[in-house]
C-alpha cells in the first residue's frame, strides 16, 4: 500500500511542516534504463512493483524500448484492430484509452509515482506529462500541442517545413492506471519508427488518426538521447510541482476557506478522481468523425 493520505483535519499551520511535506513531495526519483524488453515482462514488473511497494518506497520512471506489440486498455473494444492475422501479438491490459502500437525507435516512459505522497491530482499528472513531451520535441525544435480530450501530444496546425503535411497527427500517446494512490503505465514518444502497424489499428481508438515519429518530422535523433531528455523534463516538472506546496500549505493554513475552495484537495475527493481516471472512460462512446476527439466529460480525464 502506498501512503496514507493527509486528511484536513491534520493539516498542520507550522511553516515547519509545510517544509516537510515538500521534501515529502519532492523525493528523489529512481531512474532505470531497461532498454528492450519485451511488453508482457515490462507489465508484469509494473503491477508487482505497485503491489508491493509501500510508504517509503521510491518513485521510478522506467525507460523501455519494446519489441513491436498491440496494447489493449481495459475498457478497449476489439474492433479497433483493423487487421487480425498482423502477425504482432496483441495484450489486453488495465490502463485507461482504447488501442496503440509499441515498437523499435519508440521511446516508453513508465511513471511509477506515489501521488498521495507527491500531492498530485491526477489531471495534474497528465498535464505534467504532457508538458514533458511538448519539452522533449522543443528540444529538437518540434512544436506538440494537446487536444481538448485526447491525452497526448499532436503535431498542432499551421506546423512548418516536414511537420506541416501532417497537422493533427499524433506523436506521443498517453495512458495510466492509478492502484491505491499510486500510478503506473505512462507515456510513448515516437522517435524514428516503421509507422505501417499504426495503420493496422484505430489509434486510441480514432479512426483515421495519423501517426506519425518525429523522423517523418524531419528529425533523426538517437533513442538514448531523446529518452534521457523526456525523463529529465518529467523530473523537473516533478520537482516544479513540489515547489509550490510550500505556498499551498501556508494558504490554507492562513485561510481556511482555500482549502475548503480546493487547494488543498481531500484524501476522498482524490481517491473519487484516481478511480474516474482508472475506469478508462472510452472515447469510441462517442460519435467520432475524421478522427476527432469527442469532448471531455466533467471531472473524468480519459486516457489515450
Amino acid at each position: 500500500m502506498c501512503a496514507t493520505p493527509v486528511s484536513p483535519s491534520q493539516i498542520s499551520s507550522d511553516p515547519g511542516a509545510a517544509e516537510v511535506a515538500s521534501q515529502a513531495a519532492n523525493s528523489p526519483i529512481v531512474v532505470r534504463w531497461r532498454g528492450n524488453e519485451a511488453y508482457q515482462t515490462s507489465f508484469d514488473a509494473m503491477r508487482e512493483f505497485t503491489a508491493a511497494r509501500d510508504a517509503n518506497t521510491p518513485d521510478e520512471i522506467w525507460l523501455v524500448e519494446h519489441p513491436p506489440v498491440f496494447t489493449l486498455g481495459q475498457a478497449g473494444k476489439p474492433e479497433h484492430l483493423l487487421v487480425a492475422n498482423s502477425g504482432i501479438p496483441l495484450v489486453q491490459i488495465d490502463r485507461g484509452g482504447q488501442i496503440t502500437y509499441h515498437g523499435p525507435g519508440q521511446v516508453v516512459a513508465y511513471l511509477l509515482l506515489d501521488l498521495r505522497r507527491r500531492k498530485l491530482m491526477v489531471r495534474e499528472l497528465v498535464t505534467l506529462i504532457e508538458d514533458a513531451v511538448i519539452e522533449t520535441l522543443a528540444a529538437y525544435n518540434l512544436a506538440g500541442e494537446r487536444k481538448a480530450g485526447a491525452p497526448g501530444i499532436y503535431v498542432p496546425e499551421g506546423a512548418s517545413g516536414a511537420s506541416a503535411a501532417h497537422a493533427g497527427a499524433k506523436v506521443a500517446a498517453l495512458g495510466l492506471k492509478i492502484r491505491n494512490g499510486c500510478s503506473y503505465h505512462g507515456v510513448s514518444l515516437n522517435v524514428s519508427m516503421d509507422l505501417n502497424p499504426f495503420l493496422a489499428i484505430n489509434p486510441c481508438g480514432y479512426a483515421g488518426l495519423e501517426t506519425v515519429d518525429m523522423a517523418t518530422r524531419g528529425v533523426q535523433a538517437d533513442w538514448r538521447d531523446v529518452a534521457g531528455t523526456l525523463a529529465a523534463r518529467l523530473e523537473a516538472n516533478l520537482a516544479a510541482h513540489a515547489a509550490t506546496l510550500p505556498k499551498v500549505a501556508e494558504a490554507a493554513a492562513t485561510d481556511p476557506s482555500a482549502e475548503a475552495a480546493g487547494m488543498n484537495p481531500a484524501a476522498e475527493a482524490a481517491e473519487k478522481e484516481a478511480a474516474a481516471y482508472a475506469a478508462a472512460m472510452d472515447p469510441a462512446e462517442a460519435a467520432i468523425s475524421g478522427g476527432q476527439p469527442p469532448q471531455p466529460q466533467a471531472d473524468v480525464a480519459p486516457a489515450a
